[in-house]
């Protein structure tokens, strides 16, 4: 390609013919050819670019690849699980509750990132919980750690090939909502994707129909039937009602929290606690075909005001968790639950 006469075509819809080049430093329709020519050759850098990242794009997270992860997985545990749970900052309590279990270090599980945030032991862990086969993430991966949303949400892709029909997606969160409080749980009914309103998002690149459809609905990404057992739930476990909420969630890119301003915009939108995880994993999810159910474990309150201290910790996060073990394992072995007998209905059937 002559880059001289594409820079042509872009100055003014016209190209130069060839036989009339002019001497080197003279001015072409009011750039000097030099300039041509750098103009040239960034355009040129910049289309290399945007090819090698087509190409990442379509060669990470492959159904090859993931295929190769979960036949590994397969091929070192008898277990055959329904269901997979990620568990968020400070709650991976949830994998302890397992029995008979087979777990793999994420170090040691060809094409499998690694987590490097405090409270994400980076563990898969099959077993089971309500006598449901489950495989459970001990700490994900965020796009703050330089993952790309493919990559930080593959282990999901990984769960439907190893056999999972269903996703539990939990996460730490900041409530702008201020009805809400420290402690508090709250069922995620929908949830804004702010990151794919810029473009960035989990799915892109060429689609592989192996996984799931080019376009999908999100309407009910959250299935209302998960969400009416958890509340269900809330009336047999003491002190869950008190504590659990229902409400929208955000993620956003992180490490940084949001400013004042950025919480307030978030709370005009309808958002009720904000986090750097969970929409790309049911975007995925909801692509494989998985039923999906999540909840947000409230760690701090937003700072709305520029009055307010801002007191962001991600040890005290943690402790949160910590605190209320009891309840959130009780909740999701009760969803869990019901997994098993929507099985056993199918089976009559």
């Amino acid at each position: 390609m002559n880059r001289a006469a594409t820079v042509n075509e872009v100055s003014n819809g016209q190209q130069q013919q060839p036989n009339k080049t002019k001497p080197s430093g003279k001015r072409i329709n009011g750039l000097s050819s030099s300039v041509q020519d750098i103009a040239g050759l960034l355009l040129f850098c910049f289309s290399c670019f945007l090819s090698l990242t087509n190409t990442n794009l379509a060669s990470y997270g492959s159904f090859e690849m993931v295929q190769e992860i979960a036949t590994y997985l397969l091929d070192r545990t008898r277990i055959r699980p329904q269901c997979g749970i990620i568990c968020g900052s400070g709650l991976g309590c949830l994998a302890e509750q397992l029995t008979d279990v087979d777990s793999f270090d994420y170090e040691t599980i060809p094409h499998f990132p690694v987590s490097t945030v405090p409270g994400h032991v980076g563990r898969l862990v099959f077993g089971y919980l309500a006598g449901v086969p489950v495989l459970c993430m001990q700490g994900r991966f965020h796009y703050y750690e330089g993952y790309s949303l493919a990559k930080c949400s593959m282990p999901v892709r990984v769960m439907r090939l190893v056999g999972c029909t269903h996703l539990i997606a939990t996460n730490a969160a900041g409530a702008i909502n201020n009805n809400f409080h420290v402690g508090d749980i709250m069922l995620i009914k929908d949830h804004i994707n702010l990151m794919g309103f810029a473009g960035n998002c989990p799915l892109l690149g060429p689609n592989d129909d192996r996984f799931g459809p080019r376009f999908l609905g999100m309407a009910k990404a959250y299935d209302p039937g998960m969400l009416q057992v958890a509340k269900d739930t809330a009336k047999h476990v003491p002190g869950l009602g008190s504590i659990l909420r229902e409400g929208v969630y955000c993620c956003v890119g992180g490490p940084n929290f949001e400013t004042v301003a950025e919480g307030r915009l978030l709370s005009l939108l309808g958002v009720d606690a904000i986090g750097m995880s969970t929409v790309h994993e049911i975007i995925t999810a909801r692509h494989c075909g998985m039923t999906c159910f999540a909840f947000s474990l409230i760690t701090n309150m937003c700072t709305m005001s520029y009055e307010e201290e801002e007191e962001h910790c991600h040890e005290t996060f943690v402790d949160v968790g910590r605190q209320l073990e009891g309840r959130i394992c009780e909740l999701v072995t009760r969803v869990v639950g019901t997994i098993r007998s929507e099985a056993n209905g199918r089976k009559k059937e």
